[in-house]
């Protein structure tokens, strides 16, 4: 099994890991788009960087990670990203075996293991890096084509299924067919729903966790059933919206 998280926004700084090596990051076919990425955004003057990241020059701090990014100290991105996801998942109280079940997307990487080693940066799937010349900037998804998809196509099948809970814009960036998605909506009074935004990061942080821990008994041929009743021990509401979609009902 590999169960792919969203990012975060928020890093936390500092790290005791070597400058970030390309080469001693999971899927090393994503190399040279990230190498291409990261050179093109710090060719960026501090200027149009700002813009690109969507960031106020009281956030410059953003900018000057990124100008770190091949000499800062690293640590593993699990760690590295935080937030109310990453907060229920409590990384720190995971075994090794268990984290390697982990995976989170990317803007910078395209995706990485919960345990590669990666600095402190700023990139969204939503920036827009721009090339020289006049042409319109690129989108994260035209630059990153299909090479994330083809990376999550590659994980052995021995894995078991790939359970994908990236939302929004970075699941743009490398759509798996196949793979089993979350969908979180709350119940309202009337008894109709919406869907929730900021909080679905922390029940999916929680389902993430059990399904880790229980990824020994999720190997190939496990389908939406299975994952619903992983979901159904956490006490999430649990219904089972197609052959590979699930719904957490809170």
């Amino acid at each position: 099994m590999l169960i792919v998280l969203p990012p975060s926004e928020t890093k936390a700084d500092g790290g005791d890991g070597a400058p970030l090596d390309l080469d001693s990051l999971s899927f090393p076919e994503l190399n040279p788009r990230r190498r291409a990425i990261a050179d093109a955004l710090l060719a960026l003057d501090d200027t149009t960087m700002r813009g690109a990241l969507g960031i106020s020059p009281k956030m410059d701090a953003e900018i000057a990670a990124n100008r770190e990014l091949w000499h800062a100290p690293t640590m593993p991105a699990v760690r590295r990203y935080t937030g109310v996801l990453y907060d229920a998942l409590d990384a720190d109280t995971l075994d090794a075996t268990t984290l390697s079940r982990l995976a989170v997307g990317s803007a910078l990487f395209g995706i990485v293991r919960a345990t590669d080693p990666i600095p402190r940066y700023r990139l969204s799937a939503g920036s827009k890096i721009p090339d020289p010349g006049p042409s319109k900037a690129p989108t994260m998804k035209a630059r990153w084509g299909g090479d994330i998809t083809a990376a999550l196509k590659g994980v052995t099948p021995a894995e078991g299924p790939v359970v994908d809970l990236r939302s929004g814009a970075y699941l743009t960036l490398g759509p798996l067919p196949g793979a089993i998605t979350v969908r979180v909506e709350s119940l309202r009074e009337d008894g109709t729903r919406k869907v929730v935004s900021h909080f679905n990061k922390h029940y999916k942080g929680i389902l993430a966790r059990a399904l880790a821990q229980a990824g020994h008994d999720l190997g190939p041929g496990t389908g939406a059933d299975e994952i619903a009743d992983v979901a159904g021990t956490t006490g999430l509401t649990v219904e089972i919206t197609g052959r590979t979609s699930l719904t957490l009902v809170v």
